[in-house]
């Protein structure tokens, strides 16, 4: 029962009087409270001095109790509206931090397009809206849209639509700031903005991903009819979130574009496959220094003679350096030898014309290489080997024996005049000519892990490979090299096997007249 009402009391309950029960004149959590500390118990102890809190009216206050002597009860109310607001605003700041924190971490995990506009409509339906849909501007005539209900999985669908539209989505797709969605009407929503069961869309807002110079997209949230409508603050935090967003989109794509850059600057650079050409066999093996790399410094081509029967032409050469820096010059000297094909069977002009183009170019690098000229004529193939600054190729006969061809000459692009001396050899069928660059002779490793694998271990390496084919040299090289250096640092390597096959005389009519040989 009220005993005592003050004017303060009375000003905040008008219906309390002295003499009333409080259960009638004071709002429920108020009376709960005073009944539980009369009661025994667990609920007890909510006499102990805690206050309580609730709502009168718009108004939140605490509660607070005095026992009396006498056994009454004194409650006081102090209105803690202001406070439980602040508290409030502070804890939805504190989550959406956690959120942005969690969102920047999430979509810059990745640098996939496709993976970073899922993951942005479904943080967007997890924390904005009951759905959202996330467009990019297309190339074409369909636009790519992810679409995400709230517990669904995000998915990928491409829209032949017009953007404008839609009020504000071709705006934003272009990267202009974004239309309040008081200015929105919902109702004028086109179905494929709509996910098929969705029912009918409440509120609705579009934002773009801002990009780095260039819209990556655009945000499109929506709510249900039976969900309130955005807030201002919350259309403000959307767009918080698409700009971490847009970030990661942008960069997605930005790598998405280097990457498909690379890879088709990145396929001319690589070494050719190599095989039988004219009669004769060539195989060739490439390494780069680490292996994250596809290309280096050491290279390696071969170009068919133009005319049958005339010598095909194997470059094998080493640029000072390593990485993409060294595969650039690489490059330049790969197009300058092909442009240079219609003199290859001079190899000292080849030679002297590369060298004026390398002494003549801004790269301050030089170049070792090794020029070899092969034609097959009966069972036989004829090489003229010349080098230029590069270690001499070695000849695998068929007994197992390795000799080292007799050609050297100056090292290319360094000097004004590059001279070299050619050497001519012949190969039987099953012997083999090795050219190589010294990132196999100087690799570095064995039981020391500094020794290097050397001209000699090369040597006795090759004369285990006596009849093989070309492409198992290059293996049983590749294999041996790798393995001297086991996870240690290493130059780029390159080595290339010129063959003249294995033949078999096929005989005519009685097995005594001249036939033919086929490898």
């Amino acid at each position: 029962m009220v005993i005592l009402v003050n004017s303060a009391a009375t000003v905040l309950l008008p219906d309390a009087r002295p003499g009333d029960r409080l259960h009638d004149v004071a709002p429920a959590w108020l009376a709960t409270a005073h009944d539980a500390l009369r009661l025994p118990g667990p609920r007890a102890g909510q006499g102990t001095g805690t206050p309580v809190a609730g709502a009168i009216g718009e108004r939140c206050f605490e509660a607070h109790h005095s026992m009396r002597a006498d056994g009454a009860v004194a409650w006081w109310l102090v209105d803690d509206t202001d406070h439980r607001m602040v508290r409030e605003a502070l804890h939805l700041e504190r989550e959406r931090t956690t959120f942005l924190a969690k969102a920047s971490s999430m979509l810059l995990s990745s640098l996939n397009l496709g993976r970073c506009m899922d993951v942005t409509a479904q943080l967007a339906t997890e924390h904005l809206a009951d759905a959202a849909l996330v467009i990019v501007p297309s190339r074409g005539m369909r636009l790519p849209v992810v679409t995400c209900l709230r517990g669904g999985s995000p998915a990928l669908v491409r829209v032949s639509a017009d953007p404008d539209e839609v009020p504000g989505l071709g705006e934003a797709l272009r990267g202009f700031p974004p239309v309040p969605s008081r200015w929105i009407d919902p109702a004028t929503a086109p179905g494929w903005l709509v996910p098929e069961g969705f029912g009918a869309v409440g509120s609705m807002v579009i934002t773009p991903l801002p990009g780095h110079g260039v819209a990556a997209g655009a945000l499109v949230l929506l709510r249900r009819s039976s969900t309130r409508a955005f807030t201002q603050g919350e259309e403000v935090f959307a767009r918080l979130f698409a700009a971490r967003a847009g970030a990661a989109m942008s960069a997605a794509r930005l790598y998405a574009e280097q990457t498909s850059i690379a890879e088709v600057l990145m396929r001319e650079l690589l070494p050719p496959s190599l095989h039988q050409i004219s009669g004769v066999e060539f195989a060739g093996g490439y390494r780069p220094s680490a292996d994250h790399e596809r290309v280096g410094g050491d290279f390696y081509d071969v170009h068919p003679a133009a005319v049958e029967g005339e010598a095909s032409l194997v470059a094998l050469g080493d640029v000072c350096g390593k990485g993409l820096e060294a595969a650039v010059l690489t490059g330049k000297i790969r197009n300058t030898l092909h442009a240079l094909l219609p003199m290859a069977d001079d190899h000292q002009r080849m030679i002297s014309l590369l060298n004026t183009a390398l002494l003549n170019s801004h790269h301050t690098r030089f170049a070792t290489m090794v020029l070899a000229s092969a034609v097959r004529r009966g069972n036989e193939v004829h090489l003229r080997l010349t080098s230029a600054g590069h270690p001499a190729p070695l000849i695998l006969r068929e007994s197992g024996l390795v000799e080292e061809a007799d050609t050297h000459g100056t090292l290319v692009g360094a000097i004004p005049a590059a001279t070299a001396r050619t050497a001519v050899v012949t190969l039987e069928p099953g012997e083999s000519c090795v050219l190589y660059t010294d990132g196999i002779t100087e690799a570095r490793g064995g039981p020391m892990g500094d020794v290097q694998f050397g001209e000699e271990r090369l040597m006795r390496a090759l004369s285990e490979c006596a009849s093989m084919p070309a492409e198992s040299i290059v293996e049983h090289v590749q294999m041996l090299a790798g393995r001297w250096i086991g996870q240690g640092p290493h130059d780029d390597m390159a080595v290339v096997v010129i063959s003249a096959p294995r033949t078999h005389h096929l005989t005519a009519v009685n097995g005594h007249t001249r036939g033919r040989f086929t490898g």
